[in-house]
C-alpha cells in the first residue's frame, strides 16, 4: 500500500525529574520504529551504563560554549549546572524525509524547541502520582548524592508550574498506560492534514478518477 508522504514531527517529553519520562521515551523508541531518539549533547558526567553517542554526546563546557556561539543548537539549557543542547541540522533532516525524532528535555528546552519550529513541535507533559513518589523515584536510581536529590525535588515544583505550556498532559499512575498514551498521541498527530504534504496530490489524483 503506497503512503502518503507526509513531513516528521518533534514529539517533545517533559517532566520533573524522576517523574517517568525516560523510562516512557525508551520504551516509545523500542515499540515504535517510526521515530528516533535526538542525541543532545551534554556537559554533565556520564552515568553508570550510559554510553556516548547514543545516550548523549557527553562534551566539555568549552566545547559546548563554542558550538553554542556559532548557532549550532536547535536548542539548549543550563540544568543544575550542566549544559544540555540539540544541534539543529540532523533534526532538520529527518524532518523533512519525514521521519519523527523524539526530545527528553526540560521545559526551557521544549519553549526554545517552540520557538524555532512551533508548527512541529507535538509537546507531552508527565506528571508524578504524588510528590512522595517523585522522591522515592528519585532515591531508588541511586545515581544522585542526597544534595542532589534535593535539589531536584526543590526544582519539580518550578518544573510542573509549566505544565500549562503542553499540548498534552497525562499522570504517570502505570508506565503502561502512560506509554499507551504517548503512541496513541502519535497515532493521532501523524494523520493531521497540516503534516500531509503528499495530500493535495493524493486527493487532486482521487478527483480526477471520479
Amino acid at each position: 500500500m503506497e503512503t502518503i508522504k507526509r513531513r516528521g514531527l518533534m514529539l517533545v517529553l517533559s517532566s520533573p525529574s524522576g517523574a517517568g519520562k525516560t523510562t516512557i521515551a525508551r520504551r516509545v523508541l523500542d515499540e515504535d520504529p517510526g521515530i528516533a531518539p535526538s542525541i543532545s549533547h551534554t556537559t554533565r558526567p556520564r552515568r553508570p551504563g550510559e554510553v556516548d553517542g547514543k545516550d548523549y554526546h557527553f562534551i566539555d563546557k568549552q566545547t559546548f560554549t563554542q558550538m553554542r556561539d556559532a548557532k549550532a543548537f536547535l536548542e539548549w539549557a543550563l540544568v543544575f549546572d550542566n549544559f544540555y543542547g540539540t544541534t539543529r541540522a540532523p533534526v532538520d533532516e529527518a524532518l523533512a524525509d519525514g521521519r519523527d525524532v523524539l526530545f527528553d528535555v526540560d521545559w526551557q528546552g521544549a519553549d526554545s524547541l517552540r520557538e524555532q519550529a512551533k508548527d512541529d513541535v507535538v509537546s507531552v507533559f508527565v506528571l508524578p502520582p504524588t510528590a512522595g513518589a517523585l522522591e522515592e523515584r528519585l532515591k531508588a536510581r541511586a545515581q544522585d548524592s542526597n544534595d542532589v536529590v534535593a535539589r531536584r525535588m526543590a526544582g519539580a515544583s518550578n518544573e510542573i508550574q509549566h505544565w500549562t505550556a503542553y499540548d498534552y498532559v497525562l499522570v504517570n499512575f502505570d508506565v503502561d498506560q502512560s506509554v499507551a498514551a504517548v503512541h496513541a498521541v502519535l497515532a493521532a498527530e501523524r494523520l493531521k492534514r497540516t503534516r500531509l504534504t503528499g495530500l493535495d496530490g493524493f486527493v487532486q489524483g482521487l478527483l480526477t478518477e471520479l
